[in-house]
């Protein structure tokens, strides 16, 4: 029966993924799909801990539970709908049920991480509506970013999300306020705290969480500062590169790369009581 399910998903869900995976490297897709590329990672990441976690599985006794055939049908009509966002939210309805369907609640419970990460890479508009209030964000970045340059030196006028450097102009757009890279970070930073155990300690799994946050933030401001520099003093070709080029690419995982160092921080030098 196992088999024959794993079958069923690959069959209906193998193509979708592709199409995922092709969107995030290739970035030919919409600017919210890649707000979700974060699941280069993540999905892989979540099919590892639901493999860990087999035997405990496959010890939990078979008691269904009503409302996996509930969300079976609801992830169905969702898949059959054509409609981009319940399509792509079908795959965890799917995985949600399955579970519920086979094992009921503590199957649910036994994998709640793996669907968290599934849900939680998912493509769908979210992100188009949050970025309406972004603009307080985009407002400080802008004001914080001119407010550096004009330290430095340069010839720097703030008009709320616009600057002015040698009559050039940059703006600080809704998807250039570090909403992905928020995003992305927070994720990474969960994936973190499940795979070190810190998760465990809800202080510390807050501590870290706001930590990343203010990383990300920080990194951004920084991000659309030297932006606003490269095209102020007209080097187009940085610009470029840290725009649309891999140095944004490599930024990025540079600001990664930093969770990683705050995390193994954290383990070093403030393990949790149970170290001890």
């Amino acid at each position: 029966m196992g088999e024959g399910i794993t079958v069923l998903l690959v069959l209906l869900y193998a193509p979708l993924l592709v199409h995922w995976y092709d969107g995030w490297f290739n970035k030919n897709i919409s600017i919210e799909h890649e707000y979700f590329s974060h699941g280069i990672i993540g999905l892989p990441y979540a099919a590892y801990i639901a493999w860990t976690n087999r035997n405990c599985w496959l010890r939990l006794p078979n008691s269904p539970h009503p409302l996996g055939s509930f969300l079976l049908v609801l992830a169905t009509l969702f898949y059959l709908s054509r409609l981009s966002d319940l399509v792509n939210l079908s795959l965890p309805l799917m995985l949600a049920g399955i579970c519920l369907s086979l094992k009921g609640f503590p199957g649910l419970k036994l994998q709640a991480m793996p669907l968290l990460f599934v849900f939680l890479a998912s493509p769908n508009h979210i992100p188009y509506l949050i970025e309406p209030y972004a603009l307080p964000l985009q407002d400080f970045i802008a004001k914080t970013s001119g407010w550096i340059l004009i330290k430095v030196g340069l010839n720097v006028r703030v008009e709320e999300i616009y600057l002015y450097v040698n009559d050039r102009i940059v703006e600080v757009a809704p998807h250039c306020a570090g909403l992905k890279m928020l995003f992305t970070s927070l994720y990474v930073s969960l994936i973190l705290l499940d795979w070190t155990g810190v998760g465990n300690s809800h202080k510390r799994s807050i501590f870290f969480l706001v930590a990343a946050s203010i990383i990300s933030i920080t990194s951004n401001i920084l991000r659309n500062t030297l932006l606003t520099y490269f095209h102020g003093t007209d080097r187009e070709t940085f610009f470029t590169w840290l725009h649309a080029g891999w140095g944004g690419d490599l930024y990025s995982a540079c600001i990664l790369g930093l969770l990683v160092l705050l995390i193994n921080g954290m383990e070093k030098y403030f393990p949790s009581q149970s170290a001890h």
